[in-house]
């Protein structure tokens, strides 16, 4: 991984070009990785041949932290700005109301010589630590996770046969949502939810966090 010189101020790049800038720097950062492997059990022997099948979707993790107390302002400026790019952004190419087919912006994360792969915004953890007398907020803690939106040269291909299906959109998961139903909606067919299950790297197709973004990939065939 590169080397980051302390002093450079870490940002997010968006789709747009607004550029957001980290008042601090991350205390933690982690990029996860994963390969998808199919097991060909075979009579007789003891462990099953293993077939790869493809990449999944790159993800970076970082902890953020936003204050605002030397200036006295909200530090919900700076916080509101974050969870505005997990809604839907018309302006991009592409949109169509009718079709269902809007998405939020991918952002990409700068830090010195440290660059990330275009990227969604999956989850934010949001946490208010401190606050002024009258209640205003202060200081906030930031859990921020994105989840690779398309292959990209200077992380590596997911995929060295085929590479991974570019997605057209993306879904946002409300309450009680499940992948088949997901599947039914954008595919009209939910026996496609492995689609959406291997470009997003789920495990249990059940367990979907209410909120979470999910990449929707071209269907294949």
């Amino acid at each position: 991984m590169p080397t980051v010189t302390s002093a450079q101020k870490a940002f997010l790049e968006t789709e747009t070009g607004t550029r957001l800038p980290c008042l601090f720097n991350p205390s933690q950062l982690q990029l996860s990785r994963a390969n998808s492997w199919r097991a060909d059990v075979v009579p007789g022997r003891e462990a099953p041949e293993l077939s790869f099948t493809g990449g999944q979707a790159g993800s970076l993790s970082l902890d953020l932290t936003f204050d605002t107390t030397a200036e006295g302002m909200p530090v919900t400026n700076h916080t509101t700005a974050l969870l505005d790019l997990m809604k839907i952004d018309t302006s991009l190419p592409g949109y169509d109301e009718a079709a269902n087919n809007g998405r939020p912006p991918w952002v990409k994360f700068h830090w010195g010589d440290l660059h990330g792969f275009k990227a969604v915004i999956a989850s934010i953890d949001l946490t208010f630590t401190y606050f002024a007398r009258s209640g205003m907020p202060l200081r906030a803690k930031v859990g921020l996770r994105l989840t690779q939106y398309e292959p990209d040269a200077n992380w590596g291909p997911q995929n060295p046969t085929s590479g991974t299906p570019k997605p057209q959109r993306t879904h946002q998961v409300t309450h009680g949502e499940t992948l088949d139903r997901i599947a039914a909606r954008h595919y009209d067919d939910p026996t496609q939810w492995r689609l959406i299950a291997a470009a997003n790297g789920i495990t249990d197709p059940l367990a979907l966090p209410p909120g979470a973004t999910l990449a929707i990939p071209r269907r294949r065939g």
